[in-house]
């Protein structure tokens, strides 16, 4: 552990009466909802919600992502996200000409992957869904992304996500830990997915998380590790790049949690160096000149620069400045451990057709 790790931690340790005024604050809105002094909405169209308890990266993008991949072939889906630092307001809908700019880059993400998917933001979630039924007649399925403390909406099927490496059961609230809800609240969900975990969890400490986590008897717990697939070229999805020890790879991201991708690059390349900003940067013309300066310095005839699937959608605007680049976009998705992808998908596909079933016989 370095010494800015240490102060980091002692920092933190410091602001420990903030935690508990902030921890206060969440209680009293939580029991608030509880007793009903505050509102939660209802909508006639089902809803899944993806989210965690905590700050920071859990993988929730890659889980939307997934469950578009389940949903998106068979129903009519969109997506309703908060649009993080983008540099609109209000309700939009995603177009043909929409920028990453405009919506954000995790719902650009998806409305570049899955063309066929309604991609919505809205800071006012409660306001947006009316709105967003009406622009897309015969919705089968709305998904909130990150919208687990949004309890002005009622979801019909909830997903909570929780990193491996940080527990929710094991954390405590920000600015001490990384907590923004109380640990209680994970019992409102329907499924709890511990993410990131090593490809090589054994049975025996899948069954010590599932005992710290606690489930109640309606939730079901599942375990995924991130699978990277083959890296494709930014303006050229077909063009692909298989790494190999021989590769050296500049990495330029600006994510949550780079730490699994590094410890990726570090198993699957001869070396890589790296770029980092901060969670959601917008990349200017001088971080540009930055990363080719980076990137020349770099003597190997085996080279590449590798960014994120969510970076990349920040990047592909500065098609004169990086066209001349090997500049490769390495995408990510959960993958279920032991065997639990089919239980996973049924609980999601049969939320829908119970749903539809019901609304139907009514």
């Amino acid at each position: 552990m370095n010494f800015n790790t240490i102060f980091l931690k002692s920092f933190r340790v410091l602001l420990l009466p903030f935690a508990l005024l902030y921890g206060c604050i969440v209680y009293c809105r939580n029991w608030m909802f509880n007793k009903k002094f505050f509102k939660s909405v209802g909508f006639n169209i089902p809803i899944i919600c993806v989210g965690n308890l905590s700050l920071g990266g859990t993988g929730k993008s890659p889980m939307v992502e997934n469950i578009l991949s389940i949903l998106s072939d068979d129903y009519k889906i969109a997506t309703l996200s908060r649009g993080y630092k983008r540099k609109t307001k209000g309700y939009a809908l995603a177009g043909a000409q929409t920028t990453a700019l405009e919506i954000g880059d995790e719902p650009m993400q998806f409305h570049i992957k899955y063309p066929n998917v309604s991609v919505a933001v809205c800071e006012r979630r409660i306001e947006a869904i009316p709105q967003l039924i009406q622009d897309v007649p015969n919705l089968s399925a709305i998904i909130l992304d990150d919208a687990f403390q949004h309890r002005e909406i009622i979801a019909g099927l909830n997903i909570l996500l929780t990193d491996y490496s940080n527990l929710y059961c094991d954390d405590i609230f920000f600015p001490t830990g990384d907590l923004r809800d109380e640990r209680r609240s994970a019992n409102r969900a329907n499924i709890i997915v511990v993410t990131k975990c090593p490809t090589n969890l054994t049975l025996e400490q899948r069954d010590d998380i599932i005992e710290k986590l606690y489930p109640e008897q309606h939730q079901s717990i599942f375990f995924t590790s991130i699978a990277y697939d083959t890296p494709y070229h930014i303006y050229n999805p077909n063009e692909e790049w298989v790494l190999t020890l021989r590769d050296e790879v500049l990495l330029v991201c600006g994510i949550a949690n780079p730490l699994p991708l590094k410890e990726y690059l570090h198993e699957n390349t001869n070396t890589y160096y790296q770029i980092s900003y901060s969670d959601h940067h917008i990349f200017s013309i001088e971080d540009l000149n930055d990363i080719k300066e980076k990137f020349d310095q770099i003597t190997s005839k085996s080279k590449l620069i590798l960014t994120t699937e969510k970076d990349a959608v920040r990047l592909v605007k500065y098609t004169e400045e990086l066209n001349d680049i090997p500049l490769y976009v390495l995408p990510i998705k959960p993958h279920f451990l032991f065997d639990a992808e089919k239980a996973f998908n049924s609980l999601v596909i049969d939320y829908l057709a119970q749903f539809h079933t019901n609304t139907n016989g009514n």
